[in-house]
């Protein structure tokens, strides 16, 4: 999916700041931390929960960029060849999906047939694109049908067996990483050395561990989609099909699900700073 719906997981009865570009950092410091105590440890546990919000919204700017491109991004050929290269792309993978492109005023036809009012607004508005594996279905805006490539590589994958299919399943598991962490955490046994656990002193680099499956099979999906682009040029010519903006295309998206990584990471650690006090 080239777009993901935003997510809201507290993790403490502070208000947290809305970060909306990015679902997947929940947790960022939201200036209401004390005022340092006199102790060394406070200082440097304010210092560092300071420090993580700065690279926090430096990673959100990054991604706002990544997402900006995305949207003024170019297609590769004619429209009615990228549908003809989408649909040789499902047929060669055995793939029995539906093919949909969705504008404002077909959008109500794909709302009816799979029972889902209001799924299909942020397609028809040329602001996202997705495969849904039960419903058999890839779309794409009309407006913009180069990005239907992605989804059916997310289809290619899901048919490659169970280790791909973990790949994407492994988003929806996310939700529940903060609370069991901390739940861990209460019974992690703490360092002689510095008096944090194992999840404390790690926490930024497991957030963005539990991403990975993410970043991977997202980028799997791209590159066969590329793949797909590519191979059609014996057909089409090289004067008919030009693979740059695609890549380009797809760069950008596959650059936001790594900074949601980083950022899951960012706000795992800052989640675990705010916890100490």
């Amino acid at each position: 999916m080239l777009s993901v719906q935003n997510q809201y997981i507290p993790t403490n009865n502070k208000p947290l700041p809305s970060f909306k570009n990015n679902p997947y950092y929940n947790y960022g410091y939201d200036g209401g931390y004390a005022a340092p105590a006199a102790s060394d440890t406070a200082a440097k546990t304010l210092g560092s929960a300071a420090l993580l919000q700065i690279i926090a919204m430096s990673l959100q700017t990054v991604s706002q960029w990544c997402s900006a491109k995305l949207m003024q991004g170019k297609s590769f050929a004619d429209n009615d060849i990228v549908k003809n290269i989408a649909k040789d792309m499902a047929q060669k993978n055995n793939l029995k999906i539906t093919l949909g492109y969705v504008d404002e005023a077909n959008k109500h036809m794909f709302e009816s047939r799979y029972n889902a009012p209001g799924a299909f607004n942020e397609v028809a508005r040329g602001a996202n694109a997705f495969f849904d594996n039960k419903k058999n279905l890839a779309v794409a805006p009309k407006s913009k049908p180069y990005l239907i490539l992605h989804e059916i590589g997310h289809g290619i994958n899901a048919s490659k067996g169970k280790f791909m299919r973990f790949l994407q399943n492994s988003r929806f598991k996310l939700a529940s990483l903060p609370t069991a962490l901390l739940i861990t955490n209460m019974f992690m046994p703490r360092s002689s050395k510095d008096g944090e656990t194992f999840i404390e002193r790690n926490a930024g680099k497991i957030g963005f561990a539990a991403f990975l499956p993410t970043i991977i099979e997202e980028g799997l999906a791209s590159l066969r989609g590329i793949k797909a682009a590519k191979a059609a040029k014996a057909v089409y010519g090289s004067n008919k099909i030009n693979l740059a903006p695609l890549k380009k295309n797809y760069f950008f998206a596959w650059m936001t699900y790594v900074i949601s990584g980083l950022l899951l990471g960012v706000g795992m650690k800052q989640t675990m700073l705010q916890n100490k006090e």
